[in-house]
C-alpha cells in the first residue's frame, strides 16, 4: 500500500482495539477444548489451521471480495444479496447472532467517527452481517481489496489464536509461534479467494457446526460461541 493514511486505516480495521467484542467469541473453539480435541500448540493448529483454508478462505474471504466489489460499485442491490447470502451461510444460532452483533457494534461506531460517512447503510436492510460493514468501511477508507482480505484473514486468525491462548491454554509465545505460522499461510489463502468464482464458494465444515451446535449447551463456558 503507497498511502499511509490507508495503511493506518486498515489497521485500524484489523485491529483487536476494535469496539465489536469479537474477544468475546471463539466459534467453536471453546467446546474443542472441553471435549479434548484441542489441548496443545499442535492441536489448535490444525484447528484453526483448518478452518482458514478450508471454511474461512473458501467462502468468507471471498464472499468479503465480492461485498468490496459491490461497494465501490455503489450496487446496493448486490451487497444486499451478498449480505443474505452470507446470513445464510451460518450453520447456528451462535455464529449467526455472532455475525449480527458485531456487525451492528460496528456499524454503530462507523456512525460516531467525524470523518466517515458511509450514506444510508441498507436502508431497510433490519440484519447486516460483520463482513457486509466490514467492507463497506475498506471501501470507504480507500483501501484495496487484496489489502483488506488479507487484513480480514489476519484479525480472524488472531482473534482465535486469542481466544486458544486463554483457554486451551497456551503460553504467549506458543501464541505468537501459531500466528507466524498462519500468516504465512494467508497469501495464498487470500489470493484464492481473490480469484475464487461464487459458483466454487463453500464452507463445508461439519466439525465446526457440530463443535458450535453442542457449545450453546455447554456447561461452563467463558466465549458466546
Amino acid at each position: 500500500m503507497t498511502d499511509p493514511l490507508s495503511l493506518i486505516r486498515l489497521l485500524q480495521l484489523a485491529s483487536p482495539a476494535l469496539p465489536v467484542g469479537a474477544y468475546t467469541y471463539s466459534q467453536g473453539l471453546e467446546w474443542g477444548v472441553e471435549s479434548g480435541e484441542i489441548h496443545d500448540e499442535a492441536t489448535t493448529l490444525i484447528w484453526i489451521g483448518g478452518l482458514l483454508e478450508y471454511n474461512v478462505g473458501q467462502l468468507e474471504a471471498p464472499l468479503l471480495a465480492a461485498l468490496l466489489a459491490a461497494w465501490e460499485n455503489s450496487d446496493e442491490g448486490e451487497v444486499r444479496r451478498l449480505n443474505r447470502e452470507f446470513l445464510a451461510s451460518r450453520e447456528t444460532a451462535e455464529l449467526r447472532a455472532e455475525s449480527l452483533q458485531m456487525g451492528y457494534s460496528l456499524q454503530r461506531m462507523a456512525e460516531a467517527l467525524p470523518d466517515l460517512y458511509i450514506a444510508p447503510l441498507l436502508t431497510g436492510e433490519a440484519k447486516v452481517a460483520f463482513p457486509t460493514v466490514w467492507a463497506a468501511l475498506a471501501t470507504a477508507w480507500k483501501i484495496s481489496p487484496s489489502a483488506a482480505v488479507h487484513a480480514y484473514l489476519w484479525s480472524w486468525c488472531e482473534n482465535q489464536v486469542m481466544a486458544a491462548v486463554k483457554i486451551v491454554p497456551l503460553g504467549q509465545s506458543a501464541g505468537q509461534r501459531l500466528l507466524a505460522i498462519l500468516g504465512a499461510r494467508i497469501p495464498a489463502v487470500a489470493a484464492h479467494a481473490l480469484t475464487l468464482p461464487e459458483e466454487q464458494w463453500c464452507n463445508f465444515a461439519p466439525g465446526l457446526a457440530i463443535a458450535s451446535c453442542l457449545h450453546e449447551t455447554q456447561y461452563s463456558r467463558l466465549f458466546r460461541s
